[in-house]
């Protein structure tokens, strides 16, 4: 059992979007973190203020292991919390056991390993872009399925081998963990178990036929000293680099296509100077950062944030990734997307020891397809009002649910 000690003063917003963003601003106003009541009656510490963020994602008494700081959990009790802290990977471990696994990660996602990666991804660009220029110009389409989605779950599954077969499998239960609105509970403990079963499956498959890919060289890896990934720290490590190395890449490329539509004259500026492009990208990771909240931390320690506000020991800490590059005591106007900004920071891709060692191949990935999208296909303009694109319902991942865009074709726009 998962004890809590205070009562939550409200409820998470699952609706994402300007919902998403309206809570996090009421938030920030209450204090420097609150107790929020998350799905299945679970709660939790909100910190919602940039520099309560930064202090909470690098203090020595706040740790990512449930089972080490709670001692009364029992695994599976919470199932939508499932995929998130009963497994045994980079993201759940600590200190030594957490240095370990990333030393043996770390040779596989090298700077020189992911720029070799640019053929490839411009490849799958390219590709894609000839299916979407056969689809009728004047007719709207989703391009969030056709093209945002595809280009990095591609890469992803091609990177780490997994079949064609079981593709459609391993993206359906990422999808699924993230919708965090009014999801069953049994359909969050299914989910937990297909996910084994998935990872299962490819790591039996490379067992059998290894080959030039990542899921192999996981297989593989050792170093001295060191002991080789266990049985379930292989399905859990390969669960966390292909989700976290495709969904969060989805959700960038999708916000920076849309706020270049919404802003021509910034999207002129990019076309005019190539050289900015980057620059999109980190406005994009600072306003609309891929990742809302990320389940979860514990306190290991009373923590004394302030204003009457304590942390209690044994507590729950869902920390808001989006509240430092949004927060107007960091960034003037921080709602606003401007690439002339001269202040970008954020902390989109986490901070200390459990930055995302995929944080290079995502800003690859996206400095890849969005220049690509719009030289293709340079008349590209929404379909509908910037503010009607629909949300994920997710207090975990932001994105979009669809993102309907009209190509425009030059040869349509002449005649």
């Amino acid at each position: 059992m998962i004890g809590f000690s205070t009562t939550p003063s409200t409820q998470i917003d699952s609706r994402g979007g300007r919902c998403m963003y309206s809570q996090l601003d009421h938030l920030r106003a209450q204090g420097p973190a609150v107790a929020v009541e998350l799905p299945e009656g679970f709660s939790a510490w909100v910190a919602t203020r940039g520099d309560v963020v930064r202090q909470l994602l690098l203090h020595p008494g706040v740790s990512r292991n449930l089972k080490k700081n709670v001692p009364t959990y029992e695994p599976g009790e919470v199932p939508w919390l499932s995929p998130w802290v009963d497994v045994e990977s980079m993201s759940t471990a600590e200190g030594r056991d957490h240095q370990r696994l990333r030393r043996l990660v770390a040779p596989a996602l090298t700077p020189k390993r992911i720029d070799a990666m640019r053929p490839h991804l411009e490849k799958i660009a390219a590709g894609l872009l000839d299916d979407l220029a056969t689809r009728p110009a004047d007719e709207p389409l989703d391009l969030h399925v056709g093209y945002s989605q595809q280009l990095p779950t591609r890469m992803i599954c091609d990177l780490f081998g997994v079949p064609d077969d079981l593709r459609p499998e391993v993206l359906r239960i990422l999808r699924v963990v993230l919708n965090t609105d009014n999801v069953p509970e049994e359909e969050s403990a299914a989910v937990f178990t297909d996910m084994n079963v998935a990872m299962r499956i490819l790591i039996n498959g490379k067992r059998e036929n290894p080959g030039d890919d990542l899921t192999s060289f996981l297989l593989a890896a050792r170093v001295e000293g060191e002991e080789p990934l266990g049985e379930q720290e292989l399905v859990d490590m390969l669960l966390l680099l292909i989700g976290g190395g495709s969904q969060t890449t989805v959700s960038l490329i999708d916000h920076t296509v849309r706020e270049l539509l919404a802003n021509p004259d910034q999207l002129a500026a990019l076309r005019a100077d190539p050289r900015r492009w980057p620059e999109a990208v980190e406005e994009s990771l600072r306003v609309h950062c891929p990742v809302s909240s990320l389940p979860m931390r514990w306190a290991k320690e009373d923590i004394d944030l302030g204003e009457g506000v304590v942390i209690r020991k044994g507590d729950a800490i869902l920390i808001n990734y989006l509240a430092h590059g949004r927060d107007p005591e960091v960034h003037e106007n921080p709602h606003v997307f401007d690439i002339d900004r001269a202040d970008k920071e954020h902390i989109a891709f986490g901070a200390g020891p459990h930055f995302c060692p995929g944080a290079r191949l995502a800003r690859l990935e996206a400095a890849v397809a969005v220049p690509a999208l719009f030289e293709r296909f340079p008349d590209l303009a929404l379909a509908v009002a910037p503010a009607d694109v629909q949300s994920l319902h997710s207090f975990i991942a932001n994105d979009v649910a669809a993102l309907p865009v009209l190509l425009r074709h030059r040869a349509v726009k002449a005649a």
